[in-house]
């Protein structure tokens, strides 16, 4: 049997956007997509950094659209994706065992790890979520996933 890899969980294609990207328009992708992070990527499609759904509540107000909404409130959704994306990236490889990114993403209290090749650009991503989505089906369906990845 061989070791369960990112690559066999991961999330891609994914969606990705560039340092220079309004709030506004990270804000639309989360509405419009079922993301919850975003890959930001600099010069020649590297990865350089990524944003949550969650790093996107913290920097616009929750008086947008609402009877308060202030100028100051708006002026948010004009930040760029560079001013509210974790730049301190920790990733892996698509070879990466799938318990040792696991383990990572527990240790770093984080709850996704961008999948970087070797000229550092993003092939997709794996989330807790993925992880979680494989445990499930692993717990319903015994075997089947390493039947799968044997075929």
């Amino acid at each position: 049997m061989a070791a369960l890899i990112v690559n066999d969980v991961m999330t891609h294609p994914i969606e990705t956007i560039s340092m220079d990207d309004s709030v506004e328009t990270i804000q639309n992708i989360f509405e419009q997509s079922h993301y919850h992070h975003l890959i930001v990527h600099g010069d020649q499609g590297r990865c350089v950094g990524v944003i949550s759904d969650r790093d996107l509540l913290k920097n616009i107000s929750p008086f947008i659209g609402k009877m308060g909404e202030r100028t100051a409130d708006r002026s948010l959704l004009n930040r760029r994706a560079h001013q509210i994306m974790t730049r301190q990236l920790v990733a892996v490889r698509s070879n990466t065992a799938l318990r040792s990114a696991a383990r990572v993403m527990l240790d770093h209290r984080i709850s996704c790890l961008p999948v970087l090749d070797q000229q550092g650009c993003c092939t997709g991503i794996i989330t807790l979520r993925d992880i979680v989505r494989w445990a499930v089906e692993e717990i319903e369906h015994p075997g089947e996933s390493e039947a799968r990845q044997a075929a």
